[in-house]
């Protein structure tokens, strides 16, 4: 097919299409083929994990049979999965063998887009009279000096942090260093630096999430939790993972953003990777790197009046997606849900500003690939109270497929019985 000549496409036809590149169509198999179905679902795009959680319940609502224990041994014992900040500087789960996609691969590599990476750190560097990439240096530093051998609390972590660099500052610097922070009371100037840093650390390979201390995620050095350049699995075959180079980890990661979330566009790929783009300036260099090697394979797509793009590996996959006949609730920030045009999924812009918030966003509830409803957990005790607020008409039939997948969410919540409370201002029920 001519690159001159773009494809059109429907909004249904491209939701099918994400649906089943996101494994929302229907889950993914359980048994002998349990463990490759977790690490699949879960490097389609990697699950964002907060609140903390997250990231369980949305592989749940895409692998069969899938026990909490089978996620915690995952991440915690066998080690084939990995917790880290990554995409948006939020923290991910992915497999360890796609590591270098979810950090090198997104490595910010100039003062620019380091500070578009943290957006809010600016005043700070400006008071103390310090680039963030000098700044940043200086912390990574000290990452690996104070976790050599122990885990942290990003409260504790940060406060050693920024006692490691203080003498490594100027004097003129210093001052500024030790003052009361800008972002929070009980901090200094320093300690907040360091910790928006931390990230950015973490996508050096530096630093990732160990298990919790009572409700606290430990950090640890990523060599140091995974053992070296490798790990063993429970069949006691090591695995190494691929050593990709930076151009190659930021190609392959933006060939699963497309198989995801295309058609699309660089700009909402930077997006994806880094949040809003300000700008043409803020633009990231190592995003639009990774889509200039990709663009001999794609092709171009009329949708929604925007010119947008596939690969054209899945090009037979997007003519003819397959329906979906399923119900299921996704956690706040599930990847099917970090799409930059929502209009796609969601027209209404009232109905947009209530899902995406900048805090406190509701669960989405699909049926056939539609979002028809939001909902929130309550828990008290041994229950789980679910209350689901419905947007468009949902059948019998649907309600009662909602109703027996929120049972299943039980032993993810820690609770014994899920009570759901319909909310429908509209009297669709």
């Amino acid at each position: 097919m001519s690159k001159s000549a773009a494809l059109s496409a429907s909004p249904n036809q491209v939701l099918a299409f994400r649906l089943g590149s996101h494994h929302l169509d229907a889950r993914l198999p359980s048994g002998p083929s349990a463990a490759a179905a977790l690490l699949d679902a879960a490097g389609a795009s990697g699950l964002q994990n907060t609140p903390p959680g997250s990231a369980a319940l949305a592989l749940h609502a895409r692998v069969a049979g899938l026990a909490p224990q089978d996620v915690y041994s995952a991440l915690e014992d066998e080690k084939t999965l990995l917790q880290a900040w990554s995409l948006r500087a939020a923290p991910y789960v992915f497999p360890t063998r796609d590591a270098a996609l979810f950090t090198l691969g997104i490595l910010p590599d100039s003062e620019t887009s380091i500070r578009h990476f943290i957006t809010g750190v600016e005043p700070a560097l400006e008071r103390i009279d310090i680039s963030a990439v000098d700044v940043l240096d200086l912390t990574a530093s000290a990452v690996v000096e104070v976790l050599d051998g122990r885990r942290l609390t990003k409260d504790e972590l940060g406060i050693e942090l920024a006692s490691r660099v203080l003498p490594r500052l100027t004097a003129r610097q210093q001052v500024p260093w030790q003052s009361p922070s800008l972002y929070a009371a009980t901090q200094s100037l320093g300690e907040s630096v360091v910790r928006f840093m931390l990230p950015i650390t973490a996508l050096r390979g530096l630093c990732c999430h160990a298990q919790r201390r009572a409700n606290q995620a430990l950090i640890a050095r990523t060599d140091q939790w995974l053992g070296s350049d490798h790990l063993i699995g429970t069949d006691r075959q090591i695995v190494t993972p691929p050593v990709l180079s930076r151009e190659q980890a930021g190609s392959e990661l933006a060939r699963r953003y497309l198989r995801c979330y295309g058609p699309s566009s660089l700009q909402h790929f930077a997006e994806w990777v880094a949040g809003p783009v300000r700008s043409s300036g803020s633009l990231s260099s190592q995003s639009a790197r990774a889509w200039r090697q990709l663009e001999p394979d794609l092709l171009p797509v009329d949708f929604a009046g925007r010119e947008c793009w596939i690969h054209s590996a899945d090009l037979e996959r997007f003519l003819t997606p397959q329906p979906s006949n399923s119900a299921r609730l996704l956690p706040p920030h599930d990847p099917y849900l970090q799409l930059r045009d929502r209009d796609t999924l969601v027209p209404e812009k009232s109905l947009q500003r209530r899902l995406w918030k900048t805090s406190g966003n509701p669960g989405v509830v699909l049926v056939d690939g539609q979002l028809v409803a939001a909902w929130r957990p309550e828990k008290k005790g041994r229950r789980l109270a679910l209350s689901i607020e419905v947007f468009r008409q949902v059948s019998a039939e649907a309600r009662r497929q909602i109703e027996q997948e929120a049972q299943s969410l039980a032993p993810f919540r820690d609770v014994e019985t899920v009570e759901v409370r319909w909310q429908d201002p509209r009297g669709n029920l």
